[in-house]
């Protein structure tokens, strides 16, 4: 195995998938400031309260918090200001359209580093789940470890 450069890290925010039951993903570029893009490089942000929503024809990214680089002097950035999400117009107007349906938002769902070296987020179009909706994923999750330790037992 070939050693390469480390890997930057991939942000998840681990409580979309508990809270919200993802319908169709988009991945998204995202307008930032370069202290930000050293933040994310190092690991600190944090998307547990972020959302996403459509304002004047534009893609928003709100209360995604990137944490302030320490080593970029005067040129900090605000932890917690909006940022522009990129996305082709006619994604944006299919978005817009099934966001004003009943029930559906826009939910982030990890921010990871391209190929090129440029910083995307996952945003996936969902449904809240119940109460009901999440006991029952716990309870699936539940059984497929349990058959997994089995499947591990008998080997």
């Amino acid at each position: 195995m070939a050693k390469g450069p480390p890997q930057p890290p991939r942000i998840v925010n681990r409580k979309a998938r508990y809270n919200y039951d993802p319908l169709e993903t988009l991945e998204a570029g995202i307008a930032l400031t370069g202290s930000e893009v050293k933040s994310l490089r190092a690991g600190r942000a944090s998307l547990d309260e972020a959302y996403a929503f459509i304002r004047n024809g534009e893609l928003f990214l709100l209360d995604c918090h990137i944490s302030p680089y320490p080593n970029a002097g005067y040129a900090q950035h605000d932890p917690v200001r909006p940022r522009k999400l990129l996305v082709h117009r006619r994604e944006l107007k299919r978005l817009l359209t099934k966001v004003t349906q009943k029930g559906l938002t826009l939910v982030p769902l990890s921010l990871h580093f391209s190929e090129r070296g440029l910083v995307k987020v996952d945003v996936a179009l969902a449904r809240g789940k119940t109460h009901e909706d999440k006991r029952e994923t716990i309870r699936r999750r539940e059984q497929q470890r349990e058959m997994d330790r089995e499947l591990r037992r008998r080997r």
